[in-house]
């Protein structure tokens, strides 16, 4: 880090993100949030299109995005106005994707080509989508009526030749892209406007401390409102950006290239000097290269859905959400830090609600007062209401946790975090800071098992004698094997019976009856038990065979 840069941290005052106004940083004229939502959709949409990236296809879709729709959108465009309301068909539009996100290589093949910059128009429905693309096809057939609107390439062609390479390698390089931000939080509308302020700082800080020796590193989040910015609205990004435009590839560090660990330091140190909090946070990682994004791996399978279609075929399946957490803490005064009494301080970490036997604990010698350090990186139910961090500090001379008092607790909401700007809380107490941040709750895949029940009858009541006297001593015809269905919060869900035998059973008069294996039923009932007495009682209605 140069002296320049150094000297003007010294004398630059600590601001928080939500202070940071239009007057101080590059002033966004495009929605991002509404963009970003709409970009991963459309790059989970390639990502799943094996077709698309069939070396014959990509081909054959970057000769029709430079000999049709680049001329097409030209003809449309007028210097100056607003893009035209037309798309291109899905597979030139990933290869208009690709191209934009190499602004200056985009920039020069315009001007070079078209004398101008060809923009994008603002597209964020699915109606405006779709009018978009069927005037996009009427103009198509009219001006290019010898070229198909779709790609009809044969996806084993072998003779292909290829004419714009560079373009190519664009293309086969973000063919993975989705993997970077294939998790469901980051289409939420919360975490899209977080990150949209964290990018607002991001753009602040390269203003104040561009003109240092070294090249700063996106978060996650940050990354995302970055290639939004640079791929929604290339003609826009080139106006907002035109300050540090020249600049902007020494800068940042390019989206594929190996990132060295002294640039993530020096970005981390820089926007803790600037806005006095940690610049990694809940689904914020730094993103290294091509190959992953430094994010741990989650415990559960994220699967992206738009429709819960449970919720509405069975009203007794309640939705689990999960979030993640992320706790980080920094010493206030190196005297403090190094105090003897600190040595039988700790940490500890526990929820609101639920999970009681949870106690994680850290030592206070793990934290320092020169940088922000994770004490803890979480997979929470939203459920469990919050997290409280206990500052706590332990008996005599024992090394152990266990017989400390509490000095001091700080709790974080869920939904106070939601709320909050960055969805970001710090508390504060006398030897210390900690930053909570969360991501936004999103819908996670049912967590459900099966627990023995009573044996029923064939009217679904549980063998008991409570329920004989209740039939006025009426034998219980048939026998059913009955387990319970269990969501997340233990809450019942179904009954689930198997037919194992039948007839009327008494004490000495009937035998038990088995019933064949193909003469077995199995059913499922939706709800609860109705409970007559205690734990006995009769299965819900049937709704499922």
């Amino acid at each position: 880090m140069s002296k320049q840069t150094l000297n003007k941290m010294s004398s630059s005052t600590i601001r928080s993100l939500s202070e940071i106004s239009e007057m101080e940083t590059i002033h966004l004229s495009v929605d991002l949030v509404s963009a970003a939502r709409r970009n991963i959709g459309f790059l989970r949409s390639v990502y799943e299109c094996q077709w698309l990236h069939q070396r014959a296809t990509t081909i054959e879709a970057i000769r029709r995005y430079d000999e049709v729709w680049m001329p097409l959108i030209s003809n449309l465009t007028v210097e100056g106005s607003t893009p035209p309301m037309v798309l291109p068909p899905f597979d030139v539009e990933w290869v208009w994707f690709c191209h934009t996100l190499n602004p200056v290589g985009y920039r020069k093949y315009c001007e070079t080509r078209f004398s101008k910059q060809i923009g994008k128009p603002a597209i964020f429905n699915e109606e405006n989508e779709e009018y978009a693309l069927m005037r996009c096809k009427q103009i198509w057939v009219q001006q290019f009526s010898s070229e198909p609107f779709e790609n009809e390439v044969e996806s084993d062609s072998k003779n292909q030749p290829l004419m714009k390479k560079d373009l190519f390698n664009e293309v086969e390089k973000h063919k993975f892209l989705y993997s970077k931000f294939a998790e469901p939080y980051l289409s939420e509308l919360v975490y899209l406007i977080a990150a949209r302020q964290r990018y607002k700082g991001f753009l602040y800080m390269m203003q104040r401390f561009g003109d240092g020796c070294f090249r700063f590193v996106p978060a996650l989040d940050i990354l995302l409102m970055l290639l939004t910015h640079q791929q929604s609205y290339p003609r826009v990004y080139v106006e907002d950006m035109k300050e540090m435009w020249d600049n902007m590839g020494k800068l940042v560090v390019g989206l594929w290239e190996t990132v060295e660990e002294k640039q993530v330091e020096e970005t981390k140190k820089l926007w803790e000097t600037t806005f006095d909090e940690p610049y990694e946070k809940a689904g914020g990682g730094i993103a290294v290269g091509m190959e992953k994004v430094v994010l741990p791996n989650p415990p559960i399978y994220w699967e992206v859905s738009d429709v819960d279609v449970n919720t509405t075929k069975y009203k007794s399946m309640i939705p689990r959400f999960l979030l993640e957490a992320c706790v980080f803490v920094r010493l206030n005064d190196r005297r403090k830090a190094t105090n003897v009494d600190n040595k039988h301080k700790f940490l500890r970490l526990q929820m609101l609600r639920c999970h009681r036997e949870l106690k994680l604990e850290k030592p206070i010698t793990d934290f320092s007062c020169d940088s922000w350090r994770k004490a803890w990186h979480l997979y929470c139910e939203f459920g469990t209401k919050g997290l409280m961090v206990e500052l706590r500090c332990r008996g005599g001379s024992t090394l152990s946790f266990k017989g400390s008092k509490l000095v001091k607790s700080m709790v974080f909401c869920w939904n106070d975090l939601v709320r909050a700007p960055c969805i970001t809380l710090r508390r504060d107490v006398e030897e210390m800071r900690v930053v909570a941040s969360i991501t936004s709750p999103v819908q996670a895949p049912y967590l459900l098992k099966c627990v023995p029940d009573r044996v029923t009858d064939d009217s679904g009541a549980m063998v008991s004698d409570v329920i004989l006297k209740l039939n006025n001593y009426r034998p219980q015809k048939g026998r059913w094997l009955s387990r319970t269905v269990l969501d997340h919060a233990g809450r019942e869900c179904f009954v689930v019976r198997i037919r194992v035998g039948g007839g009327f059973w008494r004490r000495g008069a009937e035998t038990p009856c088995g019933v064949n294996w193909e003469e077995r039923i199995i059913e499922i009932r939706e709800g609860s038990w109705s409970y007559v007495a205690g734990s006995i009682g009769k299965a819900p209605v049937q709704r499922k065979l």
